[in-house]
């Protein structure tokens, strides 16, 4: 049985893995030269963490965290207004928590692919005909592939999802914000923001800035804007939005790389009716992206595969597997959609006011029984086990 996953992104790689442990023959196929290094710090636990521990990868990936202790806010001073311990946080989740950028989250993915894995770089899929019994696939340099089942892992802005199930506008719900993230090189700023997520404390905007040692530094932004359309030139509306922001943010708009070296998009959901036709699925932010205002998408993205393969593995045909996947993972990503839904508040108020509200809560994170609270508002209810 051969495999073909479109995206060599967290989920495709994390599919590629564990389709292949289950003997099947397995190509990725990715429309970018090489793999991106833009992205985001995440927390990394929850399903995907328990995934990625029966896969063997927690080791590799301790060895790429970064040792946070706090996530604060602070003011256009540089002082801290409020803040949550991450060793609370951590308390939580038992420990099984790690901070990782998402590209070095990506890296261990893909540095550990089994040598039978066939990763194309510069493969994009311009074509899919569904037949019965399997699906072929047309790439962009006119070569064609034939595979028994065509896995859709290729983003929010999923090539597959409109190819066989239509035009994106029909299922992205646009959740009223841009995002940005880039790096850059200042030990001034590294050395400020070591061990720490520093968040201004602003209302409408905000930027996220933390230290990754030997003077490298990570941002990322957020904010409110009712239009989804995106930026002819991401670098310059980045410094455009934030400009007003005080502390450390005139000193990182004036080091934001190019706009190629930027990622930039609207802070959105994907919502469809069904994730599958025929041999054709779809894994990921392809159709069930949560956003940002959710967390957790990386997680959700390695567990989801893990689902995939293994409901594909334990089925007694592909077309049953794929109901099942369906069946098991749809209520965990609904439920992690709302979440993102009810965030919106608390993670970009609005007004002055709603800062203040904000800032009082996390105070109060300090006494007995309020950060399981607190971290329970974040990260939603608890995502029934699905690693057998």
């Amino acid at each position: 049985m051969k495999v073909a996953i479109c995206g060599a992104g967290i989920s495709g790689l994390a599919l590629a893995h564990r389709m292949h442990a289950h003997g099947w023959d397995v190509v990725v196929l990715e429309r970018a030269p090489g793999p991106r290094e833009q992205g985001y710090m995440i927390d990394f636990f929850g399903p995907g963490f328990d995934a990625a521990d029966a896969m063997g990868l927690v080791p590799a990936l301790h060895d790429r965290a970064h040792p946070i202790d706090q996530a604060a806010y602070v003011d256009d001073a540089g002082r801290t207004t409020a803040h949550l311990t991450f060793a609370r946080f951590a308390a939580t989740e038992d420990g099984r928590l790690l901070s990782l950028l998402r590209s070095d989250l990506e890296a261990v993915l893909r540095e550990r692919l089994p040598a039978a894995v066939d990763l194309r770089f510069g493969a994009g899929v311009v074509e899919v005909r569904d037949e019965p019994g399997g699906v072929e696939v047309g790439l962009a340099d006119g070569a064609r592939l034939r595979a028994d089942l065509l896995v859709g892992a290729d983003g929010i802005h999923s090539t597959v999802r409109r190819l066989v199930f239509g035009e994106e506008e029909r299922f992205l719900r646009y959740l009223g914000f841009h995002t940005a993230a880039f790096q850059f090189h200042d030990p001034v700023v590294e050395e400020a923001t070591r061990r720490r997520v520093c968040l201004t404390d602003t209302a409408q905007r905000q930027m996220g800035v933390y230290g990754l040692g030997e003077g490298r530094v990570a941002v990322f932004t957020v904010h409110r804007t009712p239009d989804p359309a995106l930026p002819a030139d991401a670098r310059a509306a980045v410094q455009e939005e934030y400009r007003s922001l005080g502390w450390l943010v005139p000193r990182a708009l004036a080091a934001c790389p190019p706009s190629s070296e930027v990622f930039y998009d609207q802070v959105a959901q994907i919502e469809l009716p069904r994730w599958s036709s025929g041999r054709v699925t779809l894994l990921g932010d392809a159709c069930a992206a949560v956003s940002l205002l959710a967390g957790q998408g990386a997680s959700l993205g390695i567990a989801g595969a893990y689902v995939l393969a293994e409901e594909l593995a334990s089925a007694p045909s592909v077309e049953a597997g794929l109901e099942r996947y369906e069946r098991v993972w749809r209520p965990v990503v609904l439920d992690r959609q709302e979440v993102g839904r009810r965030a919106a508040r608390w993670f970009l108020p609005a007004s002055r006011g709603q800062v203040l509200l904000r800032r009082a809560i996390l105070r109060l994170g300090g006494l007995p029984g309020m950060d399981r609270l607190i971290v329970g508002a974040i990260t939603g209810n608890r995502t029934p086990a699905v690693v057998r």
